[in-house]
């Protein structure tokens, strides 16, 4: 399978996915099943899950599908899914924490 950069990245999330730019700033994208912050390389991937912690709802980071192990430490905590550029769900998001 073929690595896929940012932009490429980018390209599926806006044409497969259906996501738009989040508004907020706090994610990169927001599309049907929550807010998405973008991964391509396995160095941005601690600054991605760090950065999607304070987001609120369903959080997913898109990686790579050959990245899973060196992600999944990273998203210990993090409450955030992981999703492949294709639309594979590597790990399922889980429930949003509820505010007091």
């Amino acid at each position: 399978m073929a690595r896929f950069d940012h932009d490429q990245m980018a390209a599926h999330v806006v044409n497969d996915l259906g996501a738009v730019e989040d508004p907020s700033g706090k994610a990169d994208y927001t599309f049907d099943k929550g807010s998405l912050i973008l991964a391509a390389e396995p160095k941005t991937m601690k600054a991605a899950f760090k950065r999607i912690k304070k987001v609120d709802g369903y959080r997913w980071v898109m990686i790579n599908e050959e990245d899973l192990f060196a992600a999944n430490t990273l998203s210990l905590g993090s409450k955030a899914g992981m999703i492949t550029p294709t639309g594979k769900m590597l790990k399922n998001a889980d429930i949003p924490r509820k505010k007091i």
